[in-house]
């Protein structure tokens, strides 16, 4: 007698989803479940081939075995798909949903020792200290491993106890008509130890919260979002479990005269139409705290930039430095006095198109726009 199709048990497409599969899967099982139906041999028998049905389509390559050769991709080996009673972990959520939970599988240890979460911490720096790096005293409050019980929960001088219900595996067996299924123990919840009298200071817990101060080193060169980790500085584990870590996000200030871009800065430097005119000298602060002389040449026009390799900011876990930029900026002079104002009239009644090439440039082009000639 040949087997039905498997999709065809279930009562869905082949492109099915895990999810529709599941959903069909249960709707199914609750109908035809042995409990359900006492000494009807049918329902038994439609409850197995649901069973195998789902055992096979739920695991993705099993599914693509039997897309692909149907029931003989199964017969070979005696078959991933036949139904032995004992269920693996694919079908534990879909008994959970039957029977109360009592398919769901633990996340504690079996010694029901439990790791710690894991913290973030926000730290905000100043630019300068990304620059030169620093260390950084953090308070952080956490739970922390309990010391009078040193974890265990117990009062110092005790011990838990083995679980009477489970014998301290933490996990019982439930008879389901005519199977059985393994479920967290519901006395211990898992940890196969009870603690009949509990610490007074963690109150049985293993931990308990306090402010920790902590040292942080912030390397040179960090970048806005660096993270940095500190390995078994989170939060305390359960009843002796180990800690989780510790993540530091970082962020950036703005600076008042540096703007970073990745390894290099830049920075506006204003000044006069004189300098800017005849060249000269600037004094510009460097990042570190330096005077540096930086020589403005004759003709400067706005916005142009010098570039002063290797002042920028330093390279994560290198010796490098990007390059400062300084962008010059011409500022307008204001408040003339009526000879200082004589003085730019004539200049400008004596410029000519060497003194302003661009401007002069620009106005011929313009001309030449509106007049129909050459773009």
């Amino acid at each position: 007698m040949s087997k039905r199709d498997y999709y065809e048990i279930l009562g869905v497409d082949r492109s099915a989803t895990e999810a529709d599969l599941k959903s069909a899967f249960r709707k199914l099982a609750m109908q035809h479940h042995p409990d359900k139906n006492p000494g009807n041999s049918e329902a038994e028998a439609k409850f197995k081939e649901l069973n195998e049905a789902y055992q096979i389509l739920s695991d993705g390559q099993k599914r693509a075995a039997y897309d692909r050769f149907g029931h003989n991709a199964f017969e070979q080996n005696g078959g991933g798909g036949g139904f032995n009673g004992d269920f693996g972990s694919s079908m534990a959520d879909i008994f959970e949903d039957l029977f109360g939970g009592m398919g769901g599988r633990s996340q504690r240890r079996s010694d029901g020792r439990e790791r710690g979460s894991d913290l973030r911490y926000n730290l905000e720096i100043a630019l300068e200290d990304a620059f030169n790096g620093k260390t950084e005293t953090l308070t952080i409050p956490t739970a922390v491993t309990c010391e009078p019980c040193s974890g265990t929960g117990a009062k110092p001088g005790t011990k838990a106890k083995a679980c009477p219900t489970c014998g301290g595996q933490g996990r019982v067996r439930a008879s389901q008509g005519f199977f059985s299924i393994e479920r967290t123990c519901p006395k211990c919840q898992g940890r196969g130890e009870i603690i009949q009298d509990p610490c007074a200071s963690c109150r049985g817990a293993g931990r308990v919260t306090t402010d920790r101060t902590l040292s942080v080193n912030i390397p040179p060169g960090v970048e806005d979002g660096t993270r940095i980790r500190l390995s078994g500085e989170g939060e305390g584990g359960l009843r002796g479990g180990p800690s989780g870590d510790l993540y530091i996000f970082l962020s950036i200030k703005s600076h008042r005269y540096f703007q970073r871009d990745g390894a290099d800065l830049y920075c506006r430097v204003p000044i006069s139409m004189v300098t800017a005119a005849l060249g000269g000298e600037l004094r510009v602060p460097m990042m570190d705290g330096e005077m540096k002389s930086v020589s403005v040449p004759e003709g400067t026009q706005s916005g142009k930039q010098i570039k002063l390799r290797g002042k920028g900011m330093p390279v994560l876990r290198s010796r490098d430095h990007g390059d400062l930029y300084i962008q010059v900026s011409v500022e307008t002079p204001q408040k003339l006095t009526p000879r200082q104002k004589e003085l730019l009239k004539e200049f400008e009644t004596e410029s000519s198109k060497d003194t302003q090439p661009e401007s002069a440039g620009f106005f011929n082009k313009m001309k030449e726009f509106f007049a129909g000639g050459p773009e």
